[in-house]
């Protein structure tokens, strides 16, 4: 199934605003499945992204990644709101060091989304951030590895999906997995388009709703090579899916000027 920023009905604007809020779950979505909890700093890259709609008193979760000072790498399907919250430093969710809210005309989604498989990838452009141990950026594979499918490789992927009890995860999940071959991938899903990317399910590990747009990066010379789109319906018995990286690099060297060589 493609995934969806985990839909939240917002309790309060008190509860909102305090940093720490209640929320009602609309729907129930699973966190990371099996993961473990994340060391302080171990992914200082990755954003909790509230995404948020005007006139609505209900709100989406979802994932980033910062690439540059000025940008955050994401799903496509979790820019289709009006602003979004971008939440940067600490594994505490949504109690990080601070945030920046961005509006809609600062989203770029790429033109195949909505139109073909395998392009479910969005950026946002972000005030400044000065780089620290707990907010920092990570490195796009080069121009280079364009041709790479990283078959073989081991990645961890992180988030913050909503627990069985109907609450978000309060601090980081991470899971480590490896990159299969689109054709295996198939063999659970019918077809796999070439620009998505899969990871092995085993023991149970796998990403789940409200882990959109979050990042899967290698473990060795680390990069981000993936994004979290889509998982099997119950995120325990099927490969996880990722828009692939590498065959969009020009597409975000264009828009945001990033680019490795």
């Amino acid at each position: 199934m493609r995934l969806s920023c985990a839909i939240l009905l917002l309790a309060s604007a008190l509860a909102f605003a305090s940093g720490s809020p209640t929320f009602n779950r609309t729907e129930r979505s699973d966190r990371i499945v099996n993961g473990y909890p994340a060391y302080e700093g171990k992914a200082p890259y990755i954003v909790g992204l509230f995404l948020l709609t005007d006139g609505s008193n209900s709100a989406a979760v979802g994932a980033g990644t910062i690439i540059s000072n000025t940008w955050v790498l994401t799903a496509a399907h979790c820019l289709t709101t009006d602003s979004v919250d971008i939440n940067y430093g600490s594994n505490w969710a949504w109690n990080g060091l601070y945030k920046h809210n961005v509006r809609r005309e600062n989203f770029i989604l790429h033109p195949g989304f909505g139109n073909s498989a395998g392009h479910d990838i969005g950026l946002i452009r972000t005030p400044y951030v000065e780089f620290t141990n707990v907010v920092s950026n990570i490195p796009l594979p080069k121009f280079d590895q364009q041709g790479d499918r990283f078959e073989g490789w081991w990645c961890v992927a992180c988030g913050w999906g909503g627990m069985d009890n109907g609450n978000l995860a309060e601090w980081l999940q991470c899971i480590d997995v490896q990159i299969i071959s689109n054709n295996e991938c198939a063999q659970s899903y019918g077809s796999v388009a070439s620009s998505d990317m899969c990871t092995r399910q085993s023991d149970g590990r796998s990403v789940c709703g409200g882990d959109s747009g979050g990042p899967l990066v290698t473990q060795d010379s680390p990069m981000l090579v993936g994004v979290i789109t889509f998982a099997s319906t119950s995120c325990k018995n099927g490969p996880s899916g990722y828009t692939r990286v590498t065959d969009h690099l020009e597409w975000i060297r264009d828009n945001s000027g990033v680019a490795y060589y």
